[in-house]
């Protein structure tokens, strides 16, 4: 039977177990609350640190991938801290160091800080080839991009034509964010070309030569794809200079290559009749395009070429890459004869 003196104790007793109760949950909440704060939530052994944020994504798109790619443990933890912080999802490239906690990993893709990417224009051919190139970079596919690339009226507003679009590109090595829409990478191209040709006095020489800049460019496409040797450059390009000046077809080998679109064929006489603008053994003048991306040195060797008489030249066959020039056709035939000796050396004749 319980006496009177029992209840205190019975009392005391309960207000104990209440007490180590609400302690307990108050280190329990406490916990929660470290672990929503401050514990890491991106593991300390990430096996990748790049995150690709597509445009539109949303909370639940951003916690799928950051579950998927390995970049969070708990993601319910995640997605209170995101709701707190009214992080909703923003597009990008972002590279996620190892050991972050929800905060921090919040702070950084809501503040949009991207990591970018490093697009490298060297000697693309076509327009096709350049869409291909910056697709591999940038958010969108190819066909977003080419579609803009052919589109006669938008390249109207800009000032080029498709013949002439590929003058646009001057080969380097661009910075861009990976969402880069194809309308913001035209603009950054428009931008790059207009402080290129600006620099140096570039065009203020294309007007000496009596020559637009795109004219500069088609003629350096042709020298791009004629010599790989910068030292011969300016000589290769006074060459034909030479024989526009004098009225004479290009008769530049590498056209024929553009004309037929046999990228790998040695051997081109068969392509000498084949009708296309693109043809100099068949039309005087300049193509009506860049048959290449044109790269620095080219375009600056036209605009510096060498002032000469030589209308010839012809492949050294030795492994220097270099070329023999001739004023003459007799030289020319001269420079012939030492080619095939050298050749013969190698064995390759």
């Amino acid at each position: 039977m319980e006496t009177l003196s029992d209840k205190p104790k019975k009392s005391n007793r309960i207000k104990s177990v209440v007490a180590t109760v609400g302690f307990l949950i108050i280190v329990y909440a406490g916990l929660q609350v470290y672990n929503f704060l401050y514990k890491p939530n991106v593991p300390g052994n990430l096996k990748k640190e790049i995150i690709l944020i597509p445009t539109g994504s949303g909370l639940d798109d951003v916690i799928f991938l950051l579950k998927k790619d390995g970049f969070i443990e708990d993601e319910t933890t995640f997605r209170l801290m995101a709701e707190k912080m009214k992080y909703r999802g923003r597009p990008g490239r972002f590279k996620i160091k190892p050991n972050w906690t929800n905060r921090r990993l919040v702070q950084h893709l809501r503040g949009g800080k991207q990591e970018p990417v490093k697009l490298v224009l060297v000697n693309e051919r076509l327009p096709e080839q350049v869409a291909g190139k910056v697709a591999r970079f940038i958010e969108p596919d190819s066909l977003a991009i080419i579609d803009l690339l052919n589109n006669e009226r938008y390249l109207d507003s800009i000032g080029y034509t498709p013949q002439l679009i590929m003058t646009l590109f001057i080969p380097n090595t661009y910075e861009f964010f990976w969402n880069t829409s194809p309308r913001k990478f035209m603009e950054r191209m428009i931008k790059e070309n207009k402080k290129f040709w600006t620099k140096n006095n570039r065009l203020e020489k294309a007007k000496k030569w009596k020559m637009t800049k795109e004219e500069v460019y088609i003629l350096a496409s042709i020298v791009e794809r004629e010599t790989n040797q910068n030292k011969e450059k300016k000589r290769m390009a006074g060459v034909y200079m030479n024989r526009l000046e004098r009225g004479m077809l290009l008769q530049a080998d590498p056209t024929l290559v553009f004309a037929s679109r046999d990228w790998e064929s040695r051997s081109l006489a068969k392509y000498k009749t084949l009708d296309s603008p693109y043809n100099t053994y068949m039309y005087k003048g300049l193509p009506p395009g860049p048959i290449s991306m044109a790269s620095i040195p080219s375009i600056d060797a036209v605009l510096n070429r060498e002032k000469h008489n030589y209308i010839y030249f012809c492949a050294a066959g030795n492994e220097s890459g270099l070329h023999n020039f001739a004023e003459t056709y007799n030289g020319h035939l001269k420079n012939i004869q030492i080619y095939k000796r050298n050749l013969r050396k190698r064995g390759l004749l």
